[in-house]
């Protein structure tokens, strides 16, 4: 009975160290959004994305992509019903074949079904990433639908 109680014990231990709320996430330090949107400009990741209510230098949507049949065109930010986390737009900019929103579109995908997202870890700093994904982050919001009583 005593072993019962310790095995008891040690689980409630290790579940209350789960609600402690660094294992919640992986947060980095603050970021500058005006830096992240100058980042986002300078890896030009406008050539395939585009973000909702934003603008380069007030010359009109921050998209430089070419409208055409095998055009990428990824919008980002903008009204959603499920929040972007910190770690989910961390993660989709390190490792962008870890959740593709798209699934096997030709377009976004190779035929491996691999992302065309280019890897910039090895050329993106830390604090390019931290003002990113503040810039990133800043843009979007949440919606909540009108829901009826039947």
């Amino acid at each position: 009975m005593k072993i019962f109680g310790l095995i008891i014990g040690v689980c409630l231990l290790l579940l209350a160290q789960g609600c402690d709320q660094q294992s919640q996430g992986f947060n980095l330090p603050k970021g500058n959004i005006e830096q992240g949107r100058m980042t986002f400009i300078l890896l030009q990741c406008n050539a395939c994305h585009s973000v909702t209510g934003s603008e380069v230098s007030g010359a009109g949507i921050e998209w430089d992509g070419i409208e055409g049949e095998d055009s990428i065109h990824v919008r980002l930010g903008g009204k959603v019903t499920r929040i972007k986390t910190y770690g989910d737009l961390v993660t989709s900019i390190i490792n962008p074949n870890h959740k593709l929103s798209r699934g096997s579109d030709p377009k976004t995908t190779t035929e491996d079904g691999e992302s065309k997202m280019r890897v910039y870890n090895e050329f993106m700093s830390v604090q390019e990433l931290i003002d990113l994904v503040a810039y990133l982050e800043s843009k979007y919001e949440i919606w909540i639908p009108d829901y009826y009583e039947y």
